[in-house]
């Protein structure tokens, strides 16, 4: 059976209600839509995989800047979107004008959503209609409830309109009853399209309940642990090693999320999840401070990436220019001896800093001789003019290592 098409989309009921006019893209209503997504993260083209309408209210095209605003419908069409929907009348007072340009020069439909409806109505009804439709094969792959689960995990993944009786209904629909006391854990995994993964490190887990869902480019999932059975160590901790020992798809790359209260609301079970979603962005984009693993999987955590987040809040673009000014005002000397002379002086500062400032530590992660360490340390005080142990520049140098290393690496996602 052929995949829903953009046309059949913009035909179903909230779609209608919330008044949508086509801008651009008259010609290719017959395309493929896999999936529906709402989302106002700038880097919102990084979660795409092709074949996706984006659902925002407008946050991404604010700025002031019009090649800012051009540049992000150019990034949707590099990622093969199925088209963008925009609401207008709120955030965003009116279409811009090169937003439109832009959109017919690259043949990518956009609309403009004159009325107000929840996106979480659009998403819901055309996401059941995807899978319903089946997508001649390439469909969401049906976790547990069938696509309700999907439907739950993207509404929380994107913080569309929801309400706590809404979220509690329509997980325990999808068969997820998480209990007095239970802990909940976010998790984003890419590199795989099955959650086969996330089943085997639930059953090493023993007793934790779960939603998890394959999308196109990622699998998402919430892990329930319960109370009762909590264990006495990390919660966070517990899952990374749970996924270390389940993962056996090479290339796959985990990010967990950080532990919530099941009973706090449903803005907390997004948090987790978002958090999760958000680290394994920067897992994709961003070199590690320290040398890759060789084998095995890359399963990391959102306090492990808590700098890397802080510093891109709303965005790496968006705080480009004041990292870069940071990055200058504390490592301005290392640079430039960087650009003259062969070293890792920067990186060797950052896993320093990372690691309490222990020789011992840092020359085993660095694979080199502690003499060498002590020979790299006395270049950088030396050209810094500063003494690395000091406790009042321990805080300004690490976040401005790191800052050099999120500008300098990030990219698109593998």
């Amino acid at each position: 059976m052929p995949a829903l098409t953009l046309r059949e989309v913009l035909a179903l009921d909230p779609v209608r209600a919330a008044g949508p006019e086509l801008l651009a893209g008259e010609s290719v209503l017959d395309r493929p839509v896999r999936w529906v997504h709402s989302s106002e993260v700038y880097e919102g083209a990084n979660f795409l995989d092709g074949g996706e309408l984006l659902l925002t209210n407008g946050f991404g095209l604010t700025d002031p800047d019009e090649e800012v605003r051009r540049r992000y419908v150019r990034e949707l069409a590099a990622r093969d979107a199925a088209g963008l929907a925009v609401e207008v009348g709120r955030s965003l007072p009116q279409m811009p004008a090169e937003v439109i340009d832009e959109a017919r020069r690259l043949g990518l439909p956009l609309l403009a959503l004159h009325r107000v409806v929840p996106f979480v109505r659009i998403t819901e009804a055309a996401n059941r209609a995807i899978v319903a439709r089946g997508l001649s094969g390439q469909s969401v792959v049906r976790g547990w409830g069938e696509d309700h689960t999907a439907a739950l995990l993207a509404d929380l993944a994107d913080r569309a309109a929801l309400n706590q009786p809404e979220v509690e209904a329509r997980a325990a629909l999808a068969g997820f009853h998480p209990g007095p006391g239970a802990q909940l854990i976010g998790v984003s995994a890419h590199g795989t399209r099955e959650v086969g993964v996330v089943d085997r490190a639930v059953r090493l887990l023993g007793g934790a309940g779960v939603l998890r869902a394959a999308f196109p480019g990622d699998v998402l999932a919430i892990l329930a642990l319960p109370g009762t059975s909590r264990p006495r160590r990390d919660p966070v901790r517990t899952v990374q090693d749970a996924f270390r020992t389940a993962a056996a798809e090479p290339g796959l790359t985990v990010a967990v999320g950080h532990a919530v209260d099941a009973g706090g609301g449903w803005l907390r079970w997004s948090d987790t999840l978002r958090a999760a979603r958000t680290t394994l962005e920067l897992a994709l984009t961003v070199p590690p401070a320290e040398p890759a693993v060789p084998e095995g999987p890359l399963v990391t955590s959102s306090r492990a990436l808590a700098l890397e987040r802080e510093l891109t809040r709303g965005g790496v673009d968006a705080n480009r220019e004041r990292l870069a000014g940071m990055v200058q005002h504390a490592l301005g000397p290392l640079l430039e001896w960087e650009a003259a002379h062969p070293s890792d002086l920067v990186r060797t500062l950052e896993v320093h800093l990372r690691h309490g400032c222990s020789p011992t530590r840092t020359a085993a992660l660095l694979h080199i001789g502690r003499q060498s360490l002590y020979q790299r340390l006395e270049r950088i005080e030396s050209l810094l003019g500063l003494e690395i142990g000091d406790p009042d520049l321990l805080g300004e140098l690490l976040a401005a290592a790191c800052a050099h290393r999120v500008v300098r690496g990030t990219g698109r996602p593998p």
